[in-house]
């Protein structure tokens, strides 16, 4: 019986006797012309290398410019003596780059060059910058506007599976961050997929969900640009790196952790703009504002604001810093780390051996500053010499974890702090949480009723200044939908020292005996504030009740 002819397998015999053929007579002529053989469909490609060269000229030259480190450039041709290919020598050795030239077959310069596709909008990446084109940032931003535009972008471009352009990613997934005012990118692997979450308003939120290669590829690129060891997947890294967009920068700090399943990747972006908030739209009350504005510019004195991590405590005191900020005053910081950079004011950072928060205090003391922060309030030694800087002629400005003002002093007396120092060091204790604001495109009214209402009765029974009180409780405010928030705003509370406060800190009294004390100061807990905001149509009572304690029976 006649075995029928196989045509297309025999075609693709001829096809890979060709490309043998091709490879080989690559080889013969690179030793002829004194040039290194390589074939560039198994070498890595430099994607930094490549934008040396425009993709026209490239293909003009039947050249590639395949792999650089500092000034030395790898140039792979297809022949030596395309004059096209020697003008681009000469271009780069007049650009004092050392070049080493190679020879590939056109089958390996082709595939190079299908690599030009695979370039995203960033300009450059290195180990601790990276560098977006802000016009094309923009025209990205303004498509990843929803999660579900972002999911819809990365199906598309994770479909093309000749260019697999995982290259791509983190531009994407950045740039995706950046339009929706994410604060950070989780990427978490699990069993049989990897996780990718944003933290928008405070709220993590499923963003997409791809496979382990197309995270080792994300992955690497975080470690290379954070400064990081590629090799290290068993204990944490920590690192930072630069978007530069358009002479701005935005810094991303990065957290590897190890897991079942791979290293858990946490971007943090620290955008300059997320802090740019004026003195008057922290969203803190009128009265409490008032007072504020009055007591943050005395000559001396201490302001603790507390709260958990993540309730912006850091974007309030800067917001204080620079609304005091004059030039005939000298304002110094201690942080663990430098966030965000404020013109004007020296900012130092804590290396966490020889300059502590305690000894970088001391040394700041010898500065002659006339105001002072100290990211954080942890042990008694940082604790004392901060009141001593209030005692001594300075305004401190610090943080403590703490749940409400109320408790910042039992706090301090368990750091080992005097509590006889009190009246005369410290001015203000604040607390402060963050809730999202209610869209004000896509809110409604409804009644308030039931449980809620007689909740809300209860918070705002002890008001103390009945001016404050809003005129009704007939009605409240949701979202209408899903996505019914936008941004987020403070709720705030403070305590203000006087001389009977003062004396009565002396007794050593508990968290809610100071919280009944001052009351008669007749200022609002964040409680009532957060309720006030909500049935003004600023929050809703579900945010409300999801962030701040409330009245115990």
């Amino acid at each position: 019986m006649n075995t029928p002819f196989n045509t297309d397998a025999e075609d693709d015999k001829l096809a890979a006797i060709r490309e043998r053929e091709e490879e080989d007579l690559a080889r013969i002529l690179s030793e002829k012309y004194g040039a290194t053989y390589t074939d560039l469909t198994i070498v890595p490609i430099n994607m930094d290398a490549l934008r040396l060269l425009p993709e026209e000229k490239a293909r003009e030259a039947e050249a590639v410019a395949f792999d650089k480190n500092g000034k030395h450039l790898s140039v792979a041709m297809h022949s030596p003596q395309n004059p096209h290919a020697i003008a681009l020598l000469k271009e780069f050795q007049d650009q004092n780059f050392i070049v080493d030239s190679f020879m590939a077959s056109k089958k390996s310069i082709d595939h190079a060059l299908e690599r030009y596709a695979d370039l995203s909008l960033a300009l450059g990446s290195e180990a601790g910058v990276f560098r977006l084109e802000g016009e094309e940032l923009a025209a990205l931003e303004t498509k990843l506007s929803t999660v579900g535009d972002f999911k819809m972008h990365l199906d598309a471009l994770l479909a093309d599976k000749k260019h697999a352009r995982t290259s791509q990613l983190l531009e994407e997934i950045l740039a995706a961050a950046f339009a929706m005012r994410a604060s950070d990118v989780h990427i978490e692997p699990e069993e049989n997929e990897v996780r990718l979450r944003l933290r928008l308003d405070g709220i993590l939120v499923d963003a997409y969900v791809f496979d382990a290669h197309t995270y080792h590829g994300i992955a690497s690129r975080i470690k290379l640009l954070s400064g990081l060891k590629l090799n290290v997947d068993n204990r944490a890294q920590d690192g930072r790196f630069s978007v530069n967009i358009g002479g701005s920068e935005i810094e991303i700090r990065t957290s590897l952790i190890p897991g079942g399943y791979g290293e858990s990747v946490v971007l943090r972006i620290l955008n300059p703009e997320s802090i740019q908030v004026t003195f008057d739209s922290l969203g803190i009350h009128p009265k409490l504002l008032a007072k504020l504005e009055t007591e943050i510019k005395r000559p001396n004195g201490m302001l603790l604001t507390t709260g958990p991590t993540g309730s912006g405590k850091t974007t309030t005191l800067y917001t204080f810093l620079r609304h005091i900020h004059t030039p005939d005053i000298k304002i110094i910081t201690i942080e663990d780390p430098i966030e965000y950079h404020l013109p004007g004011i020296v900012q130092t950072q804590t290396d966490e051996k020889q300059y502590t928060f305690a000894s970088g205090l001391r040394s700041i003391l010898r500065q002659d500053p006339d105001v002072i922060m100290v990211g954080e309030i942890r042990d008694a030694e940082v604790a004392e010499t901060a009141i001593q800087a209030a005692l001594t002629g300075h305004f401190v400005f610090s943080t403590l974890h703490t749940n409400n003002a109320a408790g910042t002093f039992p706090r301090l007396v368990d750091l080992g702090v005097d509590s006889t120092s009190f009246a005369s060091a410290i001015t203000i204790a604040m607390a402060q949480r963050l809730v999202r604001m209610l869209d004000p495109e896509k809110k409604k009214q409804v009644p308030l009723a039931g449980e809620q209402r007689a909740l809300v009765e209860k918070i705002l029974s002890t008001v103390e200044d009945k001016a404050l009180l809003p005129t009704s409780l007939e009605m409240t405010w949701v979202p209408d939908g899903d996505a019914g928030y936008k941004g987020r705003v403070g709720l705030y509370e403070a305590i203000f020292m006087d001389e009977a406060l003062g004396a009565f800190l002396r007794t050593n009294p508990s968290e809610g005996e100071i919280a009944k004390e001052v009351q008669r100061q007749g200022f609002l807990t964040m409680a009532q504030d957060g309720v006030i905001k909500a049935l003004n149509g600023v929050t809703s009572l579900e945010e409300v009740f999801r962030v701040v304690d409330l009245p115990r029976e």
